[in-house]
């Protein structure tokens, strides 16, 4: 079975510019996909760091004296970069999606389709867990995660279910947790909404949205002036802050003027946003919502 098969591999990479004596990082190595192509097109003195914080992603080190692969979640990137002698680099590649291998292993609980413990952590050394999310999270809690991160109106009355169905035991498994979700999963939108709810457990167990901010505030730093990021996102979540920080440097709000009116922004866009072909999500549906965004250091 395929690790993970690379989304919008030939762009993401050629967003980098690379230059063969550069050094890069892949924030995202997974399945080693996106690192392999830059590493191809890298020279003698060219290095590459990987980033992964799912031990199982070790498994697919490459073996090639240019690269480093460092079993971290990526929210660490300055530290660790430095821990290794690095304090500038060239490119940065990031795919925030969900591996195909962490979806196919059933008792890693990211998948709808398997009957598992709750789990969906990204590193198995994380404390909090689905369980915990879903067993002692309070109405508010759940209720605030279930609406910003899966954009549900009864996000409310979904809660409120979770927590009943608690009282008299602890919700252990997926089917168990289908089972209280029922009342929620209208016939025709059955899977579309379960994917949602299954979403927005994994980005707080993973505290997705804080991790994402943390590592694009320390890019303008780490990249050398020239120096590119490129970026995939998943959902509209991270798209909105990949695109807002690439815009102005911030999540919010507007960038100050001087005393002239101009603005200083850190980054410049490269091309517009890029989609996958029809051809590519024919070959890999997981791609049917990615969207790339490349940015240059000024």
């Amino acid at each position: 079975m395929e690790y993970h098969n690379p989304v919008l591999l030939k762009e993401s990479v050629d967003g980098l510019n690379i230059k063969p004596d550069g050094v890069y990082v892949d924030v995202t190595f997974g399945g080693g996909g996106h690192s392999s192509e830059i590493l191809s097109r890298l020279g003698e003195k060219g290095r590459l760091f990987a980033f992964d914080q799912d031990e199982d992603a070790l498994d697919n080190a490459i073996d090639d004296p240019r690269f480093v692969l460092i079993n971290e979640n990526f929210r660490f990137i300055k530290r660790f970069l430095r821990f290794h002698g690095i304090k500038k680099v060239d490119g940065i590649l990031g795919d925030f999606g969900v591996s195909s291998h962490q979806f196919n292993v059933a008792e890693r609980g990211f998948s709808t389709r398997f009957e598992a413990k709750l789990d969906m952590r990204m590193s198995k050394k994380s404390s909090l867990s689905a369980y915990e999310v879903i067993n002692e999270y309070d109405h508010e809690q759940l209720k605030k995660l279930f609406f910003e991160y899966a954009d549900l109106r009864n996000a409310g009355k979904i809660a409120a279910e979770i927590i009943k169905a608690r009282e008299v035991a602890p919700i252990e498994s997926s089917d168990q947790l289908k089972v209280v979700l029922k009342p929620f999963l209208f016939k025709e939108k059955e899977h579309k909404i379960l994917a949602q709810i299954y979403q927005a457990i994994r980005i707080e167990v993973n505290q997705e949205i804080e991790v994402l901010k943390e590592f694009l505030l320390q890019t303008e730093e780490l990249l050398d002036k020239g120096g590119r990021i490129s970026l995939i996102s998943y959902h509209s979540l991270e798209d909105r802050l990949v695109k807002r920080y690439i815009r102005s440097g911030l999540f919010e709000g507007e960038p100050e003027k001087d005393f002239y009116g101009n603005i200083t922004v850190p980054f410049k866009k490269v091309k517009g946003l890029i989609v996958p072909s029809a051809e590519e999500i024919y070959k890999n549906n997981r791609a049917r919502s990615a969207k790339l965004r490349i940015a240059l250091k000024l």
